[in-house]
């Protein structure tokens, strides 16, 4: 029999990871403050917890997908947070995107208690969370790494410790660093070629294969050329990772301009209402501006 496992966190991005770890045949107790995908993996067989508390008392390991470190720290903490719940020997796994020293900051919270803690925030968007391909980057102690691989296998494909705890939520920076800087680059880029006559698929096409190729450009059939925005990886969550970013810059004194540059565009999509469409939608902020579509409706013949 399978530990029985608690997900704190059913977006857009959790609630797939949930359903992945019900197929794998893990006992699962869910929370979020949205009842309607609480009610919708009920259905699939999880148990509802009233409270985190509630939860973390009725299992081994509490995995936590929420929008950032403050989230994190209210489901953990309080008399009827997961803390006040879980067992001494019991296993946080922490798979939201938060700073690097948030992560080590809950880490010794939870310590504290007798409770293990990973970092172990995800890369590959909702696709990835459907098909459980994620790739996920852990920080944390080895042995407590290893002993949550089979709940870990559950959700994601590439699985590797950077090193002890808050090394995962580095390696995640580094990540939406170069993802941010990458769409708002594109959007640049093909603003600008598609203004001086381009036909942006056949530039999609063929720089894809060139020295530009690049996740962004990869993607753009499924978003850009084709003017679909709906997430995939919102605006404000690219938003607030590239603001952990520079803050975390600030704190090592490394200069971080492309980032700051890249980030007032996502600063001006949701300023423009675009906050909760996919990061792609950043090409919108440069439409506004200069009035260049450059979504088409089939393919260029």
């Amino acid at each position: 029999m399978k530990t029985s496992v608690g997900f704190i966190g059913l977006g857009a991005m959790g609630k797939p990871m949930a359903k992945n770890l019900i197929k794998a045949g893990f006992p699962l107790y869910v929370y979020d403050l949205n009842p309607a995908p609480v009610e919708e993996l009920v259905a699939l067989g999880a148990k509802a917890a009233a409270t985190p508390k509630e939860l973390a008392s009725n299992c081994g390991t509490v995995i936590t997908m929420l929008p950032n470190s403050p989230h994190v720290e209210s489901v953990l903490s309080g008399d009827n947070g997961v803390l006040a719940g879980m067992a001494t020997g019991g296993t946080i796994i922490d798979m939201s995107s938060i700073a690097p020293g948030a992560a080590k900051k809950l880490a010794a919270m939870a310590a504290e208690k007798g409770v293990n803690m990973i970092d172990a925030p995800v890369t590959g968007g909702v696709v990835g969370a459907e098909a459980g391909t994620l790739a996920i980057l852990v920080g944390g102690a080895k042995e407590v790494f290893e002993k949550s691989m089979p709940i870990l296998e559950a959700m994601g494909k590439s699985i590797v410790r950077f090193g002890e705890i808050g090394a995962g939520q580095t390696a995640k920076m580094v990540n939406q660093i170069i993802v941010g800087i990458q769409w708002a680059a594109v959007a640049e880029a093909w603003t600008i070629g598609v203004k001086a006559g381009a036909d942006p698929v056949l530039l999609q096409e063929v720089l894809g294969k060139g020295a530009a190729r690049c996740f962004a450009i990869e993607r753009m059939p499924n978003n850009m050329l084709v003017g679909n925005f709906e997430p995939g990886f919102a605006i404000d969550l690219q938003h607030k990772d590239l603001c952990l970013a520079l803050d975390t810059s600030r704190d090592l004194q490394v200069p971080l301009n492309l980032t700051s540059t890249a980030l007032q565009y996502y600063e001006a999509a949701r300023a423009l209402g675009f906050g909760k469409k996919d990061h792609s939608a950043v090409v919108k902020v440069l439409q506004n501006i200069t009035g260049v579509d450059i979504s088409v409706k089939k393919k260029a013949e």
